[in-house]
């Protein structure tokens, strides 16, 4: 297993077909990075949940984490309910350095490649 890994963590549904997009976006995120395993985890109401995932690498031997939100904002699941479950886990496993980026709807380019695809869905 490799040193370090990357969750994609978005929040969940209730309808299956709401997880396709996000496993689109990790099997093209993990072609990219074959060397470093890409996972999603989910906040609530589909599996896995972030902490069964971060104690699953743990426990293959990965010792550093970086956690993607893949939310368009920093809403309050992004500010309140990730860093307290953050904190949790780097208390649960101290071996293992987890990081966590900004929310992935406030970078630049991710905002660019938004206005792209509704400007050209305005084109007649």
């Amino acid at each position: 297993m490799a040193g370090r890994a990357l969750i994609l963590f978005a929040h969940g549904a209730r309808a299956e077909s709401w997880k396709a997009p996000f496993e689109r976006l990790r099997g093209m995120t993990q072609a990219r990075m074959p060397d470093v395993p890409v996972s999603l985890a989910f906040l609530e109401l589909m599996e896995p949940r972030l902490p069964a995932q971060v104690a699953a690498l743990a426990a293959e031997g990965v010792s550093g984490i970086t956690v993607v939100p893949v939310f368009l904002g920093q809403g309050g699941h992004v500010l309140r309910d990730l860093p307290l479950m953050i904190d949790a886990l780097r208390v649960a496993h101290p071996g293992v350095a987890i990081t966590v980026v900004g929310a992935v709807g406030e970078d630049p380019d991710v905002l660019k490649a938004m206005t792209d695809f509704c400007v050209a869905a305005a084109r007649p």
